[in-house]
Protein backbone atom coordinates (compact mmCIF):
# COMPACT_ATOMS: atom_id res chain seq x y z
CA UNK A 1 0.00 0.00 0.00
CA UNK A 2 1.30 3.22 -1.00
CA UNK A 3 1.75 6.21 1.55
CA UNK A 4 0.33 9.42 1.74
CA UNK A 5 2.15 12.57 1.41
CA UNK A 6 0.15 16.10 1.68
CA UNK A 7 1.38 19.10 0.43
CA UNK A 8 -0.03 22.25 1.60
CA UNK A 9 1.13 25.70 -0.50
CA UNK A 10 0.30 28.59 -0.98
CA UNK A 11 1.64 32.61 -1.26
CA UNK A 12 3.66 34.31 1.69
CA UNK A 13 1.37 35.30 4.55
CA UNK A 14 -1.82 33.48 3.15
CA UNK A 15 -2.25 31.33 6.17
CA UNK A 16 -0.29 27.78 5.79
CA UNK A 17 1.45 27.25 9.09
CA UNK A 18 -2.09 27.95 11.44
CA UNK A 19 -3.61 25.07 8.97
CA UNK A 20 -0.71 22.99 8.56
CA UNK A 21 -0.35 22.57 12.51
CA UNK A 22 -4.06 21.91 13.06
CA UNK A 23 -4.08 19.37 10.53
CA UNK A 24 -1.09 17.48 11.69
CA UNK A 25 -2.27 17.46 15.10
CA UNK A 26 -5.09 15.65 13.78
CA UNK A 27 -3.21 13.42 11.60
CA UNK A 28 -0.45 12.65 13.97
CA UNK A 29 2.10 14.10 11.81
CA UNK A 30 5.20 15.38 11.12
CA UNK A 31 5.77 18.78 9.01
CA UNK A 32 8.70 19.22 6.48
CA UNK A 33 9.22 22.88 5.50
CA UNK A 34 9.23 23.69 1.75
CA UNK A 35 10.92 27.19 2.57
CA UNK A 36 14.38 28.38 1.16
CA UNK A 37 14.87 30.98 3.46
CA UNK A 38 13.82 29.34 6.72
CA UNK A 39 16.20 26.40 6.59
CA UNK A 40 18.67 29.33 7.63
CA UNK A 41 19.62 29.73 11.11
CA UNK A 42 19.76 33.61 12.62
CA UNK A 43 17.66 34.44 10.06
CA UNK A 44 13.99 34.54 11.80
CA UNK A 45 12.23 37.41 12.07
CA UNK A 46 12.79 38.33 7.84
CA UNK A 47 11.58 34.86 7.02
CA UNK A 48 8.33 34.93 9.37
CA UNK A 49 9.74 31.42 10.51
CA UNK A 50 7.50 29.56 12.76
CA UNK A 51 8.83 29.50 16.81
CA UNK A 52 8.43 26.71 19.57
CA UNK A 53 5.08 28.01 20.48
CA UNK A 54 3.41 28.29 17.42
CA UNK A 55 4.84 24.39 16.94
CA UNK A 56 2.56 23.33 19.52
CA UNK A 57 4.44 20.48 19.96
CA UNK A 58 4.45 19.17 16.12
CA UNK A 59 7.58 18.03 14.84
CA UNK A 60 9.23 20.42 12.21
CA UNK A 61 11.99 19.53 9.70
CA UNK A 62 14.25 21.60 7.21
CA UNK A 63 14.35 24.74 9.80
CA UNK A 64 16.74 26.21 10.72
CA UNK A 65 19.66 23.78 9.08
CA UNK A 66 22.38 25.60 7.91
CA UNK A 67 24.81 29.18 8.40
CA UNK A 68 23.91 31.72 6.21
CA UNK A 69 27.22 31.16 4.88
CA UNK A 70 26.75 27.76 3.78
CA UNK A 71 25.49 27.07 0.20
CA UNK A 72 22.42 24.45 -0.14
CA UNK A 73 20.63 23.81 -3.42
CA UNK A 74 17.15 21.86 -4.52
CA UNK A 75 19.19 18.53 -5.03
CA UNK A 76 20.33 18.55 -1.21
CA UNK A 77 16.72 19.82 0.04
CA UNK A 78 15.41 16.91 -2.08
CA UNK A 79 18.12 14.36 -1.43
CA UNK A 80 17.97 15.86 2.91
CA UNK A 81 13.93 15.63 2.63
CA UNK A 82 13.49 12.17 0.90
CA UNK A 83 15.63 11.00 3.64
CA UNK A 84 13.29 12.40 6.30
CA UNK A 85 10.48 11.23 4.70
CA UNK A 86 11.66 7.17 5.02
CA UNK A 87 12.27 8.02 8.39
CA UNK A 88 8.76 9.05 9.00
CA UNK A 89 7.01 6.76 7.54
CA UNK A 90 9.18 3.94 9.56
CA UNK A 91 8.23 5.81 12.76
CA UNK A 92 4.43 5.63 11.62
CA UNK A 93 4.00 8.98 11.73
CA UNK A 94 2.66 10.63 8.26
CA UNK A 95 4.34 13.26 6.29
CA UNK A 96 2.65 17.37 5.35
CA UNK A 97 5.26 19.00 3.38
CA UNK A 98 4.59 22.93 3.69
CA UNK A 99 6.25 25.79 2.19
CA UNK A 100 5.89 28.00 -1.02
CA UNK A 101 9.25 27.75 -2.70
CA UNK A 102 8.10 26.04 -5.61
CA UNK A 103 11.31 24.19 -6.99
CA UNK A 104 11.47 22.27 -3.26
CA UNK A 105 7.88 21.47 -3.30
CA UNK A 106 9.03 20.44 -7.18
CA UNK A 107 12.01 18.24 -6.14
CA UNK A 108 9.75 16.16 -4.10
CA UNK A 109 6.65 15.92 -6.94
CA UNK A 110 8.70 15.14 -9.73
CA UNK A 111 12.17 14.33 -10.92
CA UNK A 112 14.15 17.34 -12.04
CA UNK A 113 17.42 17.23 -14.23
CA UNK A 114 18.09 20.73 -15.80
CA UNK A 115 20.82 18.66 -17.87
CA UNK A 116 18.21 16.23 -20.43
CA UNK A 117 16.69 19.37 -21.79
CA UNK A 118 17.86 20.10 -25.37
CA UNK A 119 20.41 22.63 -25.53
CA UNK A 120 19.68 26.04 -27.86
CA UNK A 121 22.81 26.90 -29.31
CA UNK A 122 21.64 30.72 -30.52
CA UNK A 123 21.37 31.23 -27.04
CA UNK A 124 24.12 29.43 -25.55
CA UNK A 125 26.40 31.65 -27.61
CA UNK A 126 24.47 34.59 -26.98
CA UNK A 127 24.97 33.97 -23.22
CA UNK A 128 28.50 32.84 -23.95
CA UNK A 129 29.79 36.69 -25.41
CA UNK A 130 28.04 38.04 -21.90
CA UNK A 131 30.16 35.69 -20.11
CA UNK A 132 33.18 36.79 -22.33
CA UNK A 133 32.20 40.61 -22.29
CA UNK A 134 31.04 41.30 -18.50
CA UNK A 135 31.64 38.55 -16.59
CA UNK A 136 29.96 35.41 -14.23
CA UNK A 137 28.58 38.10 -12.49
CA UNK A 138 26.32 39.36 -15.01
CA UNK A 139 25.26 35.80 -15.85
CA UNK A 140 23.91 35.29 -12.36
CA UNK A 141 22.57 38.69 -12.10
CA UNK A 142 20.48 37.32 -15.34
CA UNK A 143 19.61 34.25 -13.52
CA UNK A 144 18.26 35.91 -10.50
CA UNK A 145 16.09 38.30 -12.40
CA UNK A 146 14.36 35.86 -14.24
CA UNK A 147 13.75 33.01 -11.86
CA UNK A 148 14.96 33.55 -8.42
CA UNK A 149 13.83 30.62 -7.17
CA UNK A 150 15.92 28.58 -9.80
CA UNK A 151 19.20 30.51 -8.96
CA UNK A 152 18.69 29.59 -5.44
CA UNK A 153 19.90 25.99 -6.45
CA UNK A 154 23.11 27.20 -8.15
CA UNK A 155 25.59 28.57 -6.88
CA UNK A 156 27.08 31.77 -8.65
CA UNK A 157 31.03 30.69 -9.70
CA UNK A 158 28.87 27.60 -11.14
CA UNK A 159 29.31 29.24 -14.93
CA UNK A 160 27.64 25.90 -16.22
CA UNK A 161 24.66 25.54 -14.56
CA UNK A 162 23.82 29.19 -14.52
CA UNK A 163 24.25 29.50 -18.35
CA UNK A 164 22.48 25.61 -18.48
CA UNK A 165 19.90 27.89 -16.42
CA UNK A 166 19.30 30.48 -18.88
CA UNK A 167 19.41 28.07 -21.68
CA UNK A 168 16.41 26.66 -20.79
CA UNK A 169 14.53 29.52 -19.18
CA UNK A 170 15.27 31.64 -22.82
CA UNK A 171 14.96 28.64 -24.85
CA UNK A 172 11.05 27.53 -26.17
CA UNK A 173 11.09 25.07 -23.38
CA UNK A 174 9.14 25.98 -20.53
CA UNK A 175 11.51 25.72 -17.68
CA UNK A 176 8.89 24.96 -14.91
CA UNK A 177 7.73 21.69 -17.56
CA UNK A 178 11.00 19.31 -17.94
CA UNK A 179 10.60 17.28 -20.76
CA UNK A 180 11.85 14.56 -17.95
CA UNK A 181 9.62 14.89 -15.44
CA UNK A 182 7.90 11.59 -13.72
CA UNK A 183 5.43 11.88 -11.03
CA UNK A 184 6.68 10.31 -7.99
CA UNK A 185 3.51 7.87 -8.41
CA UNK A 186 5.24 4.81 -7.44
CA UNK A 187 6.18 5.76 -4.23
CA UNK A 188 3.58 7.50 -2.95
CA UNK A 189 0.25 9.24 -3.07
CA UNK A 190 0.48 13.27 -3.28
CA UNK A 191 -2.17 15.06 -2.08
CA UNK A 192 -1.71 19.13 -3.02
CA UNK A 193 -3.97 21.64 -1.48
CA UNK A 194 -3.24 25.80 -2.54
CA UNK A 195 -4.12 28.06 -0.21
CA UNK A 196 -5.23 31.61 -1.34
CA UNK A 197 -6.86 34.61 -1.18
CA UNK A 198 -8.19 37.88 -2.99
CA UNK A 199 -4.93 39.38 -4.39
CA UNK A 200 -5.97 42.66 -2.59
CA UNK A 201 -6.32 41.63 0.75
CA UNK A 202 -3.17 39.22 0.45
CA UNK A 203 -1.26 42.27 0.02
CA UNK A 204 -2.87 44.35 2.91
CA UNK A 205 -1.99 40.84 4.70
CA UNK A 206 1.49 40.85 3.31
CA UNK A 207 1.85 44.91 4.10
CA UNK A 208 0.63 44.20 7.93
CA UNK A 209 3.32 41.25 8.34
CA UNK A 210 6.35 43.58 7.06
CA UNK A 211 5.35 46.18 9.32
CA UNK A 212 4.86 43.55 12.30
CA UNK A 213 8.53 42.45 11.28
CA UNK A 214 10.24 45.52 11.75
CA UNK A 215 8.38 46.26 14.83
CA UNK A 216 9.53 42.59 16.28
CA UNK A 217 13.27 44.16 15.21
CA UNK A 218 13.92 43.04 11.64
CA UNK A 219 16.57 45.51 11.45
CA UNK A 220 18.58 44.48 14.87
CA UNK A 221 18.41 41.23 12.85
CA UNK A 222 19.76 41.77 9.61
CA UNK A 223 22.01 44.50 11.77
CA UNK A 224 23.65 41.21 13.94
CA UNK A 225 24.22 39.35 10.85
CA UNK A 226 25.98 42.28 9.43
CA UNK A 227 27.68 42.85 12.14
CA UNK A 228 29.01 39.24 11.52
CA UNK A 229 30.61 39.83 8.26
CA UNK A 230 27.47 38.79 6.16
CA UNK A 231 26.77 40.57 3.38
CA UNK A 232 25.02 40.86 -0.20
CA UNK A 233 27.00 39.08 -1.70
CA UNK A 234 25.83 35.74 -0.11
CA UNK A 235 22.80 33.67 -1.89
CA UNK A 236 20.59 34.40 2.30
CA UNK A 237 21.32 37.98 2.18
CA UNK A 238 19.87 38.41 -1.10
CA UNK A 239 16.48 37.42 0.54
CA UNK A 240 13.32 39.97 0.52
CA UNK A 241 13.60 41.76 3.71
CA UNK A 242 17.36 41.36 4.26
CA UNK A 243 19.03 42.53 0.96
CA UNK A 244 16.84 45.88 1.80
CA UNK A 245 17.80 46.30 5.39
CA UNK A 246 21.05 46.04 4.01
CA UNK A 247 20.95 48.60 1.60
CA UNK A 248 19.39 51.13 4.85
CA UNK A 249 22.55 50.08 6.95
CA UNK A 250 24.63 50.80 4.17
CA UNK A 251 23.70 54.29 3.51
CA UNK A 252 22.00 53.66 0.11
CA UNK A 253 18.36 54.35 0.83
CA UNK A 254 16.04 55.02 4.14
CA UNK A 255 14.42 53.25 6.27
CA UNK A 256 11.12 54.35 5.05
CA UNK A 257 12.44 53.52 1.32
CA UNK A 258 13.51 50.21 2.68
CA UNK A 259 10.45 49.01 3.68
CA UNK A 260 8.15 50.09 0.61
CA UNK A 261 10.82 48.04 -1.22
CA UNK A 262 10.18 45.27 1.39
CA UNK A 263 6.41 45.43 0.55
CA UNK A 264 6.37 45.48 -3.00
CA UNK A 265 8.86 43.08 -3.41
CA UNK A 266 6.94 40.65 -1.28
CA UNK A 267 3.97 41.26 -3.01
CA UNK A 268 5.53 40.34 -6.33
CA UNK A 269 7.01 37.17 -4.94
CA UNK A 270 3.64 36.66 -4.11
CA UNK A 271 2.47 36.59 -7.28
CA UNK A 272 4.78 34.52 -9.17
CA UNK A 273 4.05 31.99 -6.61
CA UNK A 274 0.48 32.18 -7.27
CA UNK A 275 1.24 31.80 -10.72
CA UNK A 276 3.96 28.67 -9.83
CA UNK A 277 1.10 26.85 -7.92
CA UNK A 278 -1.52 27.52 -11.09
CA UNK A 279 0.56 24.81 -13.27
CA UNK A 280 -0.02 22.06 -10.48
CA UNK A 281 -2.76 19.66 -12.02
CA UNK A 282 -5.37 17.75 -9.71
CA UNK A 283 -4.48 20.17 -6.92
CA UNK A 284 -7.38 21.50 -4.97
CA UNK A 285 -7.57 25.04 -3.64
CA UNK A 286 -9.27 26.82 -0.86
CA UNK A 287 -9.57 30.38 -0.90
CA UNK A 288 -8.80 30.85 3.21
CA UNK A 289 -11.24 33.75 3.73
CA UNK A 290 -14.45 32.35 2.14
CA UNK A 291 -13.73 29.30 3.40
CA UNK A 292 -13.20 28.51 7.64
CA UNK A 293 -9.80 26.60 8.46
CA UNK A 294 -11.77 23.87 10.52
CA UNK A 295 -13.83 23.03 7.01
CA UNK A 296 -10.22 23.29 5.28
CA UNK A 297 -8.67 21.08 7.67
CA UNK A 298 -12.28 18.36 7.46
CA UNK A 299 -11.65 18.46 3.73
CA UNK A 300 -8.08 17.06 3.76
CA UNK A 301 -8.72 14.39 6.82
CA UNK A 302 -11.18 13.01 4.28
CA UNK A 303 -9.56 13.02 1.51
CA UNK A 304 -6.59 11.68 3.20
CA UNK A 305 -8.51 8.43 4.65
CA UNK A 306 -10.43 7.83 1.26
Amino acid sequence: MKNKIIIIAGPTAVGKTSISVDLAKKLNAEIISADSMQIYKQMDIGTAKINEIEKQGIIHHMIDIIEPLDQFSVADYKEQSEELIKKIIKKGNNIIIVGGTGLYINSLIYDMDFNKSTPDIKVREELTDILNIHGKDRLYNMLIEKDAEAAKSIHPNNVKRVMRALEILNSKSDFNKFENIQKYNEDYIINTYILSMDRNLLYDRINLRVDKMIEDGLIQEVRKLKELGYDESLQSMKAIGYRQILEYLNGKISIEDSVELIKRDSRRYAKRQLTWFKKYENSIWFDVEKIQNKDIIDNMIRDFYN
